[in-house]
C-alpha cells in the first residue's frame, strides 16, 4: 500500500493532486494532507474520504514537519513526497526595485527553506522506499517575467537544489513538475481583478501525477500538462 505526503492541500493543485491519488481505491494510496487553514483542510478530507489524513500546520515549523512525517510512519512508510505548499508573496506583484526585502526572506523560507528541511528529513524513508520527491515548480523559474522576481527566484532555488539532489540520490526519482497557469487563489492574487477563467482547472492536469508515477521517468523537470492522458 503506497503512501504520500501532499502540502498545501486544502485547495487547489494540492488538493486536485491527492484527490487523484486516491480516485482509485484499488491504487491503495493514504495520504497524509497538509495545510494551514485547518478549518479548510478538515473539510477537504472529508470531502477526500478516511485515506486522507489532515494534519494542519505551518511546514516552517521543525514541530509540524516531524509530525507529517510520524502521519506517514504510522501509515507504513513514505513512497511520495510532494512540496506544494508555498507563498506567492506580495499582491500586487512588486518589481526587484522595490521588492520588500523582509517579505522575500519569508517568501525564501517557505519556497525554499521548508521544503529542503523537510525532504532531509523525508529521505530515510525515500530510500527505503524507492520513492519520489515531487517539487511543484513555475516557468517564473526559467523565464523572465516582470514582477516575478521574488516567487521566481525562490522556485529557482527549489528547482537547483532538486537537481542536485537528484544527483545525489540515485535511489530517490527527484521530479520538478510545472502545471502551468491554472485556476487558483494564488494565481488571481498574482492578477489582482484580472479574469483568469481562461486557465485551465487544477483537476485537469492532476491526473498527470498518475502518469508520471506510473512511467517512473528519470529524475528532471517536466510539465504536467505533457502527462495528461489524451
Amino acid at each position: 500500500m503506497p503512501h504520500a505526503i501532499i502540502t498545501g492541500a486544502s485547495r487547489g493543485l494540492g488538493r486536485a493532486l491527492a484527490a487523484a491519488l486516491l480516485a482509485d481505491p484499488a491504487a491503495g494510496w493514504r495520504v497524509v494532507i497538509d495545510a494551514r487553514t485547518a478549518g479548510e483542510l478538515a473539510e477537504t478530507a472529508r470531502q477526500l474520504g478516511p485515506a486522507a489524513v489532515p494534519l494542519p500546520g505551518d511546514l516552517t515549523d521543525p514541530d509540524h514537519r516531524a509530525a507529517l512525517l510520524a502521519a506517514a510512519a504510522r501509515l507504513g512508510g513514505l513512497d511520495l513526497l510532494v512540496h506544494n505548499a508555498g507563498t506567492l508573496g506580495p499582491s500586487p506583484l512588486p518589481p526587484v526595485a522595490a521588492l520588500p526585502v523582509p517579505e522575500l526572506r519569508e517568501l525564501y523560507e517557505v519556497n525554499v527553506l521548508a521544503p529542503l528541511a523537510l525532504t532531509q528529513a523525508a529521505l530515510p524513508a525515500l530510500r527505503t522506499a524507492g520513492g519520489v520527491v515531487v517539487s511543484i515548480t513555475s516557468d517564473a523559474a526559467v523565464e523572465a517575467y516582470p514582477g516575478w522576481g521574488g516567487y521566481a527566484s525562490a522556485k529557482a532555488a527549489l528547482e537547483r537544489l532538486s537537481a542536485t539532489l537528484a544527483a545525489e540520490e540515485p535511489a530517490v526519482a527527484v521530479w520538478t513538475v510545472d502545471p502551468g497557469d491554472l485556476r487558483t487563489r494564488m494565481h488571481q492574487q498574482a492578477f489582482p481583478g484580472e479574469d483568469i477563467s481562461d486557465r485551465p482547472l487544477p483537476e485537469q492536469v492532476a491526473p498527470g501525477l498518475l502518469a508520471l508515477l506510473a512511467k517512473r521517468p528519470a529524475s528532471g523537470r517536466y510539465r504536467l500538462a505533457d502527462w495528461v492522458p489524451a
